[in-house]
Formats: structure tokens, C-alpha cells, sequence
């Protein structure tokens, strides 16, 4: 499946959808981002967008007031849209090979002072049972 790229008002939308792991109305997406980047009155015209391309579906309706309302859920994981962002990475012509690539995230990670030793632990702890899946 090849993933879409997403605007930074796209990608707030699906970090809200990945967070809360069910399907939201277009209310419930507005009350949980009260510091989004974007404007209430342009939530149909994002979720739209979402929708074509096909990052989003509709999952169902919920009643509000006197109407029904859809909800959406993500048809792409937080960690398929990561890998695809990193393929991109790897296909981009300044990389002699996927290898280097990839080298040159983990390391971009490892030195960024954000990550801490429980972060670490977990990269190594991921990094020990690929090793055993490949023996």
C-alpha cells in the first residue's frame, strides 16, 4: 500500500486518531486538538483530504443533536506512515545505498537529546530480537 503524503493540518488530524485508537466525529477531533494549526471551519475540507487520500475512512454515524454525524478512523498505523516517511528518506538520490540511509536515521535518533536512556534501552532491546529473527 503505498502511503500519502500528509500536510502538517492532515497529520495532526491522524496523530489525534492514532492516540485515541477509535473512531472519532468531526466534533471529537476539534475538542481534542485545542492547539491545532488549523481552524474549526476547515475540518471538512482536512478530513475530505484525509479521505481521497484514503489515509482516513468513514466508520460509522453518531447522533448529535438533532443529526447524525460520521466517524473516522485511521486506515494507516502511526508506525506504517513512520516507515513509509523513512523510505522516502532511502530513496532520495543523496543516499549511495538504503543502507547508508538508514545509518544515517538511527543516528539522527541516537543523537537527538530528546531520546533518553529508557528510549535507548528500547532501540536495543528492538535491535536484539532482529538479530535473533535473522540467525
Amino acid at each position: 500500500m503505498e502511503i500519502p503524503a500528509l500536510t502538517e493540518n492532515e497529520l495532526e488530524i491522524m496523530e489525534v486518531l492514532w492516540r485515541e485508537e477509535r473512531a472519532l466525529s468531526r466534533s471529537e477531533i476539534i475538542e481534542l486538538t485545542p492547539g491545532r494549526s488549523w481552524s474549526e471551519r476547515s475540518i471538512h475540507i482536512l478530513l475530505n483530504s484525509l479521505l481521497e487520500k484514503r489515509a482516513i475512512e468513514v466508520v460509522g454515524f453518531v447522533r448529535t443533536n438533532k443529526n447524525y454525524g460520521r466517524t473516522f478512523g485511521p486506515l494507516l498505523t502511526h508506525d506504517e506512515y513512520v516507515l513509509s516517511a523513512v523510505n522516502q528518506i532511502k530513496q532520495s538520490p543523496c543516499y549511495k545505498s538504503k543502507k547508508s540511509a538508514v545509518t544515517s536515521v538511527f543516528a539522527a535518533l541516537v543523537q537527538d537529546s530528546d531520546i533518553n536512556d529508557e528510549v535507548l534501552c528500547e532501540l536495543e532491546q528492538m535491535i536484539a530480537e532482529r538479530r535473533k529473527k535473522n540467525k
